[in-house]
């Protein structure tokens, strides 16, 4: 087992110093790309057409992945583009059956030697194992056969080459959904500063330890689940888009656990919480903004992109467009993104190329400014201030309000009507929550549906 990791102080403190491709901790490939470099390379992720999966259809499967993978890379050739990572997120269906998904996950490392054969392009693997635990329910977290599986295909996709280990993990989703559609900060705040975090430190050991083993780099996990739903659901309008925010920043420690437990990064491109990550860990972040259009859509279309060393477009279905099949069409939207970044070539160029990103989107809504780098910075030092993840989660739900609030009073981003009552809700929901994990436990336990989740797969006593 890796040896544990404490942060307690920023590892970049200096806006000047936090810029887009490069990081105080990068790490490198199999092929000798250097993640954090210097350079912010593509990282295309891509997924199936609607089919349904089974005997009969397994090997069209293939065949498209095969398809995916050769036509995007050659097209990052053509575009003169010279290293590139592909992102392979497993679906259900492939963790169930984990042979399947260990057989996508050679089908693309033999396409990536092609590439490499055929026209000396270096590449890199990301795969993302989908967290099936919560196919039984309640969720069994940390035994059973969704988890032996999960481990099985882990390791197997290591050994056969995959550079990156990541998983957008579910444990305290069980309740975290609920939370958030009823904008209720204390359980969310149990959700994923107890829950969650607790699923965290058992999970990531178990990954860290598997990569470690198998030849793989323990990369990082993402919030998708618990930050994206709230981000989805205030662009529908169906929650205040400042609970949204404050929900981003509250998954913050969380998503840590993964680097103090082992990670390295990068980390993943649907972690919006990424310029946290890599402010306080100094360790490489993927991020999506723009590009994830297809996918879903927000209001930090830009600002996600100031401080990555991997560009991704979150997701992307093999159909056709007008061009070309989408994967490819996204492939070439990344490479162009990506070229803005290469063209930047001395720091002050890098800086003024990111301040154009941030000024663009943050203005505009409460989930970009929470996103700036200098409130990032600001923030994560007051999160470090607290040394467990709950202590944690209270601050950075604490410290993102006051920012919010300051930004209004200043006129600095938009104020919606029922915002400064939503505000001051969860300045109360935070005030009554304890710092102890089981004392919080008993507290909030009449209020929680205790069918939903095992309380002795979050080490909660009683």
């Amino acid at each position: 087992m890796s040896q544990r990791r404490t942060f307690d102080s920023l590892a970049i403190n200096n806006v000047d110093d936090f810029i887009f491709g490069a990081t105080p901790h990068p790490v490198t490939t199999k092929m000798g790309m250097v993640i954090g470099g210097g350079h912010v390379y593509p990282e295309l992720n891509f997924t199936l057409p609607t089919i349904e999966l089974d005997e009969t259809t397994i090997d069209k499967a293939y065949t498209i992945y095969r398809d995916i993978a050769k036509n995007a890379l050659k097209r990052a050739h053509d575009l003169h583009q010279d290293a590139v990572q592909l992102e392979y997120e497993t679906t259900v269906e492939f963790t169930m059956n984990p042979e399947w998904g260990i057989k996508v996950n050679q089908i693309l490392l033999e396409e990536m030697q092609n590439a490499k054969d055929q026209y000396g392009l270096v590449s890199a693997l990301r795969t993302t194992v989908n967290d099936n635990r919560e196919f039984v329910r309640p969720p069994l977290m940390r035994s059973g056969e969704n988890w032996d599986k999960m481990q099985y295909l882990m390791a197997q996709c290591s050994k056969d080459g995959a550079d990156f280990i990541s998983i957008e993990s579910t444990g305290g989703k069980e309740l975290s959904d609920d939370a958030i559609v009823r904008g209720d900060l204390e359980k969310l705040v149990f959700a994923v500063g107890v829950l969650g975090a607790n699923d965290m430190a058992f999970l990531w050991d178990h990954i860290v330890d598997i990569c470690e083993k198998n030849g793989s780099i323990p990369a990082g996990d993402s919030a998708c689940g618990f930050a994206n739903t709230a981000m989805v659901l205030a662009e529908k309008g169906f929650v205040p888009r400042v609970f949204a925010a404050v929900t981003r920043v509250a998954l913050v420690p969380r998503a840590l656990v993964a680097f103090e437990r082992g990670a390295v990064g990068p980390s993943k491109d649907c972690a919006y919480e990424g310029p946290y990550l890599k402010a306080i860990t100094g360790m490489p972040i993927a991020m999506e903004g723009r590009s994830a259009a297809g996918a879903h859509l927000s209001q930090v279309g830009n600002i996600a992109g100031a401080v990555p060393d991997l560009w991704s477009n979150e997701s992307i279905q093999y159909i056709r467009l007008l061009s070309d099949m989408a994967p490819t069409v996204g492939m070439e939207q990344l490479i162009y993104d990506c070229r803005m970044y290469e063209a930047c070539k001395d720091m002050a160029a890098k800086r003024a190329y990111r301040d154009l990103l941030v000024e663009s989107d943050a203005h505009n809504d409460p989930q970009a400014w929470v996103l700036r780098p200098d409130v990032v910075l600001r923030i994560s030092e007051g999160i470090l201030k607290e040394d467990t993840p709950l202590k944690r989660t209270k601050a950075a739900c604490r410290l993102a309000i006051d920012e919010i609030r300051a930004a209004q009073a200043e006129g600095l981003i938009p104020t919606e009507r029922k915002d400064e009552k939503w505000l001051k809700r969860m300045d109360k929901a935070l005030a009554g929550i304890p710092d102890d994990p089981n004392e919080f436990y008993q507290q909030i336990k009449p209020r929680l549906d205790l069918s939903t989740f095992r309380p002795e797969d979050y080490d909660l006593e009683g």
